[in-house]
């Protein structure tokens, strides 16, 4: 997706600053932009618009029309582009290469990204695990468990940030030495809670911290269920670990469905508050989860285009990140059954690398082990 080389062009061009200044107008949210962007096609168009054609749009009354008149006079876009300038955190348009494409596939994409760390190509294989707030030493535990094994298997976990399920599943890809994303209510030089300062500044160095909020905005009470289509937008699927029958984690879950991603629970206790939320998931046709396993089958194969003769090839999510190596003692494993003798003679490897590499990809789940010298893809 995009590296952290340089967080803002030196002089930002017009069309970056009129998204940022559409972006700093208090009221307008997702479903607004949307609906301004469908009446006047660019930010450009909005700004320019007068009040009376704005007011035909739906959801903006006199008061945003006025403020969206009078932004160019009372908001301080170069302000702004200082701040992220001087705190190394990047505006990602929509119209940026770099902006993750699966956002761009949900009904209300946020048109511009704040962001402190790094995307990667690799982040578009993510899976996201959330849940309650208040959640038990079994949630916990799970969460990490599951957090740390996706990270193994080459998958970015996205989370929230929040106390909880969240700060357990971001725990658990850093310790597994993966990556992970957190999507913010705030903006994300405001770390919310602000007990997670220091996990931030660790999740920045193994993933990003991202917010479509300015940078210094405060947490509002409906930013929350706003970002969660975020993270679910950013995801292959969804994975609730604890929820209570109204845990802002199944508004996750929902929106997940809605934007035609997997959707996953992991049961509980069956007397247990913070599991019936889970159990509901299940009832209604979530996929359950007792291992990660679980969740790769689920996922399965993806279609990754190539340059075959027969069309795509089809690829596990964890090979897209796997190093020369790997690839190569790979090719050379088929759907039957493959000696390590073979792979020695067509890879022109020693025994040793071969080991070792059949057997981080045996930890990724791309192979399996038929006897202790055969392997085969999965």
């Amino acid at each position: 997706m995009t590296d952290e080389s340089s967080p803002l062009p030196a002089a930002a061009d017009d069309r970056l600053r009129n998204h940022l200044r559409l972006a700093m107008v208090p009221g307008v949210g997702p479903r607004t932009r949307q609906s301004l962007l469908a009446r006047f096609f660019t930010p450009e168009g909005v700004l320019a618009a007068p009040m009376d054609r704005l007011r035909d749009v739906p959801g903006v009354g006199p008061k945003l029309a006025r403020a969206i008149t009078s932004a160019d006079r009372d908001l301080d876009v170069d302000a702004q582009l200082d701040l992220c300038r001087n705190n190394h955190v990047r505006l990602l348009p929509d119209y940026d290469e770099a902006y993750p494409p699966s956002l761009k596939e949900i009904d209300d994409p946020p048109g511009l990204l704040f962001l402190r760390g790094s995307l990667r190509p690799e982040d578009r294989l993510a899976v996201a695990i959330v849940g309650t707030r208040h959640a038990t030493h079994y949630g916990l535990r799970q969460a990490e468990r599951l957090a740390g094994g996706l990270a193994r298997a080459g998958v970015t976990v996205v989370s929230g940030l929040a106390r909880g399920i969240d700060a357990a599943a971001h725990r658990g890809a850093l310790a597994a030495g993966g990556r992970t994303l957190a999507v913010l209510g705030s903006g994300v030089l405001n770390i919310y809670p602000p007990e997670h300062d220091m996990l931030a500044e660790e999740l920045i160095e193994h993933g990003a911290l991202i917010s479509e909020s300015p940078p210094q905005a405060s947490p509002r009470t409906g930013s929350f269920p706003q970002r969660n289509r975020i993270i679910s937008g950013l995801a292959l699927g969804t994975v609730i670990v604890e929820a209570g029958l109204r845990s802002g984690a199944l508004i996750t879950a929902r929106l997940a469905a809605e934007q035609n991603r997997e959707v996953f629970a992991v049961p509980g206790r069956v007397d247990d508050r913070s599991a019936q939320g889970c159990h509901r998931l299940l009832r209604d046709g979530a996929a359950l989860v007792e291992s990660v396993d679980d969740i790769l089958e689920h996922l399965g194969p993806l279609a990754h285009p190539a340059p075959k003769e027969n069309g795509p090839e089809i690829r596990h999510p964890a090979e897209l990140q796997l190093n020369e190596l790997e690839q190569k003692v790979l090719s050379a494993i088929g759907t039957d059954p493959t000696s390590v003798d073979r792979l020695v003679s067509q890879t022109g490897l020693p025994v040793a690398r071969i080991l070792s590499t059949l057997s981080v990809l045996e930890m990724r789940r791309i192979i399996r082990r038929v006897t202790g010298t055969t392997v085969v893809r999965i």
